[in-house]
């Protein structure tokens, strides 16, 4: 009764943040990026791979369904763009609802004899960042008593749940409602992209993205805190363990490579090979390759997969060049220092494409997705890239990510050779001919390398003390590029759909739109 009791003040704690948070444009900012992260977070990390578990591939695609929907009817029918953001947040707060249920029967769970008491505890911190985001959502749009309303309603369903145990629950469980509990999902996730209505952007300059990033700071620290008690309390829970452990396992082994990845970026930059060259054929060679990504995958994926990421790169850079095609998303502002470039922007500009390549490879590469299929895996990947522009630290870590996930060889080198080019932003930027030349090179490479099927092996593995001071390195560097530009724009470059050549002293005289 207890974790009951406790599960429902964590969620009354919503209204009281939100009050002190939101009394100026710096805290409501804090407040937005706390949020943003926290549920975001939760999302991501916690409810996917659950899903996953019940669902399998199919759960991914409601979840994108309950994301890209809601966008595209806006942008379809203009005019009722208000009707389908007020439907999206229903079917988010509804999902929310629901979840409670559950919740109010995991704490049963908690309580029996053999099952940690963490469950309970975990159960209870995620419930503060939804008390707050439902306040946050609902309050500047329907006004506090309804926001109240659904608090209230949100409470006497974890009792529902609580107290009906284990008869309500076989009706509310994942393997029943699995579909539908994705689909909402993929509309939580979308109300939390999009900054809710009624709360218009005040910080056009963006002078408060600093109190944006101590929020997303204390919304990951919440993470953490949820994530170790997970590791205690869900054992019961395989995919869940799974998830936590791998994502882990991949962040302790990428962080040192990653450290030396933006040194090396450093050094060249510090040697004259810069985003700004003159030379055509140098700038596809640092979009493509770095050439700091190869240092990830020749030590983590081995000598000839590095060898042959570069002469794939090289073959497609000489065909982009030959076609006098430009990089799309250039650096539109460089500094003068070289650690700067390495440790600063270079971090700004793929931190976000690294830890999505986690989060991707974590739910893609889940033993309850059943992609065994060499093809299968190479379609979902293609997919995967074309509406993003990666970069090429962000592909080689999904490429690493994927191949202890234990995919096919093809579908493991596909990101390190294709992931940055092959996106709508920069294919509407190449002639249909040149489209077509681009897909039977990369077939043809594809063919190549699964004929020499290759095997990935790492070249070493340092101590563990090693590789944890270097992840709390790395994290110190995300979290200073969090501080640096706020949450929403951190993560903003992932979906920049607008192609933007890079433009020199010399003018193309085109413009893409």
């Amino acid at each position: 009764m207890l974790y009951l009791l406790a599960s429902c003040i964590a969620l009354l704690l919503g209204p009281l943040f939100y009050r002190f948070l939101s009394s100026g444009t710096g805290l409501q900012k804090g407040l937005d990026g706390f949020i943003f992260v926290s549920l975001g977070g939760l999302v991501l990390i916690h409810i996917l791979p659950e899903l996953l578990e019940h669902g399998g591939f199919l759960a991914i695609i409601f979840v994108i369904i309950g994301i890209w929907g809601p966008t595209l009817s806006e942008r379809l029918f203009h005019q009722y763009s208000e009707v389908t953001h007020n439907l999206t947040l229903t079917l988010g707060i509804g999902g929310l609802l629901l979840h409670t249920i559950t919740d109010g029967g995991a704490m049963i769970l908690a309580q029996q004899d053999g099952n940690s008491s963490l469950l309970a505890l975990g159960i209870i911190l995620h419930r503060l960042p939804v008390g707050v985001a439902i306040w946050w959502l609902l309050k500047p749009q329907v006004g506090g008593r309804w926001a109240m309303l659904v608090l209230a309603g949100m409470m006497l369903l974890t009792g529902a749940g609580y107290f009906a145990g284990e008869q309500m629950l076989v009706h509310l469980s994942l393997e029943n409602t699995v579909y539908l509990q994705a689909f909402v999902t993929g509309s939580i996730l979308h109300v939390v992209l999009h900054q809710p209505h009624g709360q218009p952007d005040t910080d056009k300059n963006g002078q408060f993205e600093y109190q944006a990033g101590i929020g997303s700071l204390l919304g990951m620290a919440l993470l953490a805190l949820l994530l170790i008690m997970d590791s205690g309390g869900h054992d019961h829970q395989h995919g869940h363990s799974h998830s936590t452990e791998h994502l882990l396992d991949w962040m302790l082994t990428i962080a040192p490579i990653l450290l030396l990845s933006y040194a090396v970026a450093s050094l060249r930059f510090h040697f004259g090979l810069s985003p700004q060259n003159s030379s055509l054929s140098r700038r596809w060679l640092q979009r493509l390759l770095g050439p700091e990504a190869i240092v990830i995958t020749g030590l983590l994926l081995g000598p000839l997969f590095a060898l042959i990421q570069a002469g794939a790169v090289f073959a497609i850079g000489y065909l982009l060049t030959y076609g006098k095609v430009e990089p799309t998303d250039p650096h539109d502002s460089l500094p003068t220092s070289a650690l700067r470039f390495g440790f600063a922007h270079l971090v700004d500009r793929s931190a976000p494409w690294i830890v999505l390549s986690l989060i991707l490879a974590n739910l893609i590469g889940h033993p309850a997705v059943p992609l065994s299929s060499p093809y299968v895996q190479v379609m979902v990947l293609l997919l995967v890239f074309l509406p993003m522009r990666f970069c090429n630290l962000g592909a080689a870590v999904l490429s690493l990510s994927l191949a202890y996930s234990g995919w096919t060889t093809i579908a493991v080198i596909l990101p390190l050779i294709a992931a940055p080019i092959f996106n709508i932003a920069q294919l509407k930027l190449m002639a249909w001919p040149l489209r077509v030349k681009l897909m039977i090179l990369l077939l043809g490479l594809l063919t190549i390398i699964e004929w020499i099927q290759p095997q990935w092996q790492a070249l070493g593995h340092l101590p563990n003390a090693v590789n944890t001071t270097c992840l709390g390195i790395v994290a110190a560097l995300f979290a200073a590029s969090l501080l640096r530009l706020g949450p929403r724009k951190f993560m903003s470059r992932l979906m920049q759909h607008q192609a933007k050549p890079h433009s020199h002293e010399h003018n193309h005289g085109h413009h893409h739109h």
